[in-house]
Order: C-alpha cells, then structure tokens, then sequence
C-alpha cells in the first residue's frame, strides 16, 4: 500500500530546548499507527507541525508523496488531513447536528452562513446523522452541544473527523478525561475506523494503544528510539528503561 505520510528530519526548537529532534517517521496507509512517550517528549510539538499548527526549523513532512511541510492548515484540510481532540472544533451553542452540518459544508465547499438552511437539506441532513449514528449519537441529534458529556463530545468530535473525509486523522489524545467505561467505548469506536482510515494516535492511555496499534513509535526527548509492534515495543529494553518501566 506504500507510505500516507513520511517525516523526514523533522527538527523545532523552542529557545535552547530541541521539541522535535531530527524526527523521521513513516505512517502506512490504512494503519493505526500510534505514538507515545512521556510527558515533555515532544508529542504535541509533532501533532502541531503536521496539522500545520507550526512550522518545523527544517526537515519535511510528505503526505502522500506531496511535500505539504510549508502548507497551512486549512490546505492540509483540503488535502485530507484531520486533526481532532486537543484543539476541539465544538460550538456549544449550536445543536449536535448543527456541528456536523458545518463540517459537510466545509466540506462540500457550501458557505458558513447558512448553517440553519443547509442542515435542513435533506442530503447534508441524512449524511450528518449518518455520522453521527457511527459515534452512537444519532438520539441526540437535535440537542445543544453544551448539554452532552465530556465523553459524547469526543464522540462529537469523532464525527465531524468522519464527516470532513480525511484520509489521515491526526488524533490527539482521544481518551483524555473519559472514565474507564467512555475509554473502553471510545477504544471499540476507533477500532471500527482500522483500515477505513489512515490514523496517527498520540495518547497517553497505554490500554488503549496497546489494544489498537498496528504500530508504535516510542518518543523521548523530540527523537523517535523505537519503532515496531505492539509487542516489540514491550520487549523493547530501550523502551521500558526510557518509559514503558515509568508507568
């Protein structure tokens, strides 16, 4: 199937501290590949510059064999990259259909004004409970946003990914603040997307990568030390001396 995304020498400095360290990696299309590492390791420096949140010193990154390293966010988008959970994209005072309405517009190229005329469509209407009804939320469809749970908004979120039709999801820590019973639902949900979708998953859940993985890179101090399987990573002396023995 080939490469969806190749990072090559990717290097950010904040000041006299190296975020990303000559960072190379390579995401296969169709796998969940998953990244992890402890706090301070670099996670959300990576995940900011391949949304185009920010720009690497040097190095580049290659979605699809296309060099998207000086794109900004918005072409990424375009080219079918999703970025989803940390920066969440929910407007609280629309309803739960209204919010996957807005992102087929985007989409579909429709203009943002028309918000209330375009969820009455009966195609944008049926495709966005569509997606909704993946994430399980189809019941709640007509609520405000503000009124669901922690855990219903990241299957919000989940859903305006689906919707925007990306080709590469970016997630950035999906489990963050969901109980143990919303983390084993939101593990059953991604493994639904495997092979649907090409997926990097930064979290911190060690569980839910292990359970979800095709692949783990392991990231310490801005530099990839590892890279392989679930159980490789496991085995991995290197991992569990810089990590896996911390948790």
């Amino acid at each position: 199937m080939g490469d969806i995304l190749q990072i090559q020498g990717l290097n950010k400095s904040f000041g006299g501290i190296k975020a990303t360290d000559n960072l190379t990696l390579a995401v296969e299309t169709g796998e969940l590949h998953a990244v992890i590492g402890p706090n301070g390791a670099g996670k959300t420096t990576l995940i900011s510059q391949l949304s185009g949140a920010q720009r690497p010193d040097t190095g580049r990154i290659l979605f699809k064999g296309r060099d998207i390293t000086a794109l900004p966010t918005h072409r990424r988008a375009h080219l079918g990259i999703t970025r989803s959970f940390q920066i969440t994209s929910l407007i609280m005072d629309m309803s739960v259909l209204d919010n996957v309405a807005l992102a087929l517009q985007a989409r579909e190229g429709h203009s943002f004004r028309f918000v209330q005329a375009a969820r009455s469509v009966d195609g944008l209407r049926r495709k966005g409970l569509d997606y909704l009804d993946r994430v399980g939320l189809a019941d709640k469809a007509e609520q405000q946003t503000v009124a669901l749970s922690h855990g219903e908004h990241r299957r919000m979120e989940l859903a305006i990914a689906l919707a925007s039709e990306a080709e590469l999801m970016l997630l950035d820590e999906p489990m963050a603040g969901l109980g143990s019973q919303e983390s084993h639902e939101m593990v059953d949900l991604l493994r639904t997307l495997k092979g649907k979708h090409s997926i990097l998953l930064i979290e911190h859940d060690m569980d839910a990568v292990f359970a979800l993985a095709d692949r783990i890179s392991v990231l310490v101090y801005g530099h990839i030390i590892a890279t392989g399987t679930p159980q490789e990573i496991r085995d991995n002396e290197a991992v569990q001396h810089a990590y896996l023995g911390e948790e």
